[in-house]
C-alpha cells in the first residue's frame, strides 16, 4: 500500500482527485483521524475537512494519478 499526505484547499481540487481516481482500476481510500471514505465518491471526498492533512492509501500504480497527488502533496 502506498500512502500520501495531501491538502486539498477547494471544489476544483476535490473534483480533480475524483476525477483522476476514477481513472484507477485500484482501491484508493482518503483519510482523515477515524474518518475513511473512498476517493471515488465525490460525496465522501466533500465530507471531508479541506482545513487538515489529508492521507490518500492506494494499492496501486496509476502515474496521471500519482502525478496529480504530487501537485497536492504536503512537503
Amino acid at each position: 500500500m502506498n500512502k500520501r499526505q495531501i491538502r486539498l484547499s477547494k471544489l476544483e481540487d476535490a473534483k480533480e482527485l475524483v476525477s483522476a481516481a476514477s481513472k484507477c482500476s485500484f482501491d484508493i481510500d482518503v483519510y482523515y483521524n477515524r474518518v475513511v471514505v473512498d476517493a471515488k465518491s465525490i460525496l465522501g471526498v466533500m465530507s471531508l475537512d479541506f482545513t487538515k492533512p489529508l492521507t490518500v492509501e492506494y494499492g496501486g500504480r496509476d502515474s496521471g494519478f500519482e502525478h496529480m497527488l504530487d501537485r497536492f502533496a504536503i512537503c
